[in-house]
């Protein structure tokens, strides 16, 4: 059926009457989660995506079809909050009224909640005793024996074999990357206030429209955007480095690309479907051939949740076929791959360590594509936001010292003293008390209760100063659940235990602001690969994005058994052997 231009005004004169005597609504708020909950926990109260029959509206223009959408959910008692043309879909607050006459309408496909998405990384640390969970924070890292960073080259640039592409020219100059994140502090040195374009997509959170104020809370989006584009050299400009860090911070896997920031993820690092499109449609607007400026744009998303959306599926197939290649992470839940990794529109990215093995919190399934380092990611956050720590003691200056989260921050010289003595030293049971604390550091083991629990025995005992040593090889990064006043500090198992030999003995605690830390999560390895991929797209532009996902497959280093297998997808990404294969 065609429908007059008589009726079509009518319509639309209805609707905006109606629209007119209903209360404006803003976008949903964001959860105060910050990672990834149960499928179930994703719905947002009252807020549905509504997916029109395209078949049925095909012979109308976008615009009719836009007043029909709009005077489905008015006459239904709802209230439009976005709609999206190109797929025939729209986002409306719905009552059970509402939505039970929108389901009967038969112009109506599918009524969906909309759902929260979630930043999929976070600092390298744990909570438990012995990180035997597969979670973000508790990967446990071999010796440093395929990859070493090395000035700015961080351990996945040297995975990726950034050092040789840059060598080479190779730094995706011409090619758009667009990051939907959580933000980005445009002050970081390492961006030289190159950043391409802003836009933020949370409305319910006032002040967050400057790429050059504060806008990334969650830190997520800055360390994310520091993997893709931090600037060789520049740096400097950054005092708050961790220990052992290159004056010149950290460079980026694709420095000369044009960097975007679409803000989908809000202070808490959760944001809504319907906004996450949002946001990447206006990724997409950016190529010359949707009204930009852009000949290629990559769009890298380091979000995702447990429960599929049909609407999502249309906006990210159409974003496809307009060109862009949209790449995102597949979870941290060692489990089934999130989405939209999971949309066969997307490229699915899981995450390696330091020595190619599945990192133990990467999700895994046939819809998994590629992967790319995301363990113990070492990049730029908001200046001054983060934590840093230095310590010594017994005559030796400690390598590889980690923060705990909430930290005081202060320099400590006192006395070491051991915090429980005994075979495991782990002063334990919620309440413990050891007077001989007081006034003096506190060295503790890790091991069968929390680093919160330990902390809180310390310094309830008088400790000036906390120091956790690792009962296993690697770092000891710590997440605390209070913050505390005296400085806190992870050593190493060696460090440790070396430290206790010569007690009692003086040492030295250090906690600072820092402008770069170390983040574990599929979030890190997506930015690597959507590098890497703008790299391969700048050097081969006559690429369609389909081509150049199989060169990137095809090309991909194998890891795990041989050929493609929903660990490793087709491998770990290899762009070096993308440019120059025959």
């Amino acid at each position: 059926m065609t429908y007059s231009r008589p009726l079509l005004a009518a319509t639309l004169a209805l609707t905006l009457a109606a629209c007119g005597q209903r209360t404006p609504v803003s976008a949903p708020a964001a959860s105060t989660a910050a990672t990834s909950p149960a499928a179930n926990d994703e719905v947002i109260s009252g807020a549905y995506l509504i997916g029109f029959r395209e078949d049925a509206l095909k012979t109308q223009s976008l615009s009719q079809q836009a007043v029909f959408q709009a005077q489905a959910v008015t006459a239904a008692g709802g209230i439009l909050t976005g709609q999206w043309g190109d797929i025939s879909a729209a986002a409306a607050r719905l009552s059970p009224a509402a939505l039970a006459k929108l389901q009967a309408n038969p112009l109506v496909e599918y009524v969906e909640p909309d759902l929260l998405r979630y930043a999929l990384g976070s600092r390298s640390e744990g909570t438990d005793a012995q990180g035997s969970k597969a979670t973000v924070g508790v990967q446990n890292l071999q010796a440093q024996d395929l990859y070493a960073a090395s000035g700015e080259t961080t351990w996945g640039d040297a995975a990726l074999r950034v050092p040789t592409l840059r060598t080479s020219g190779y730094t995706g100059a011409g090619v758009a990357v667009c990051v939907t994140d959580t933000g980005i502090d445009g002050n970081h040195p390492e961006f030289q206030r190159k950043l391409k374009g802003f836009k933020n997509f949370i409305t319910t959170e006032t002040n967050r429209n400057d790429p050059y104020a504060l806008n990334d809370v969650s830190h997520h989006g800055t360390h994310v955007s520091g993997t893709i584009f931090a600037q060789y050299g520049e740096g400097t400009g950054a005092s708050g480095l961790q220990a052992g860090q290159d004056p010149n911070g950290v460079g980026g896997v694709a420095s000369g690309v044009n960097l975007y920031m679409a803000r989908v993820l809000g202070d808490t690092g959760s944001g809504s479907s319907s906004g996450i499109i949002n946001g990447v449609n206006w990724c997409v607007s950016q190529l010359k051939t949707q009204g930009g400026t852009e000949n290629k744009v990559v769009v890298s998303m380091s979000l995702g949740g447990g429960r599929k959306s049909r609407t999502e599926d249309r906006a990210y197939s159409a974003a496809y076929s307009k060109g862009a290649l949209i790449v995102a992470a597949t979870g941290n839940d060692g489990a089934a791959v999130s989405y939209p990794a999971a949309y066969a529109s997307v490229v699915a990215i899981g995450a390696t360590d330091i020595n190619d093995a599945k990192a133990n919190f990467s999700n895994f399934g046939p819809e998994v594509d590629l992967v790319g380092p995301g363990v113990d990611v070492l990049s730029s956050i908001p200046l001054g936001q983060g934590v840093a720590a230095t310590a010594s003691g017994g005559g030796v200056t400690f390598s590889n010292v980690q923060a705990a989260d909430l930290s005081g921050k202060g320099t400590v010289r006192d006395t070491v003293v051991v915090a429980a003595g005994g075979t495991n030293n782990e002063f334990c049971g919620a309440g413990t008390r050891n007077a001989a604390l007081g006034g003096k550091i506190a060295l503790i083991s890790r091991g069968s209760c929390s680093f919160e629990e330990k902390t809180a025995n310390a310094v309830g005992s008088g400790a000036t100063a906390v120091l956790i040593y690792n009962n296993v090889a690697g770092s000891l990064g710590m997440s605390l659940t209070n913050a505390y006043t005296v400085p806190v500090a992870g050593l190493t198992q060696a460090d440790g235990t070396g430290l206790l030999a010569k007690l009692p003995t003086t040492g030295t605690v250090s906690v600072t602001g820092a402008d770069y830390e170390y983040f574990n999560g599929t979030s890190m390895a997506t930015p690597h690969v959507s590098a890497a991929a703008a790299v391969v797209w700048a050097a081969k532009p006559n690429l369609s994005n389909t081509q150049l996902l199989s060169l990137l497959k095809s090309t991909a280093r194998d890891l795990g058994p041989a050929g493609r297998d929903d660990n490793f997808g087709s491998g770990l990404v290899d762009p070096v052997k993308a440019i120059t294969v025959k």
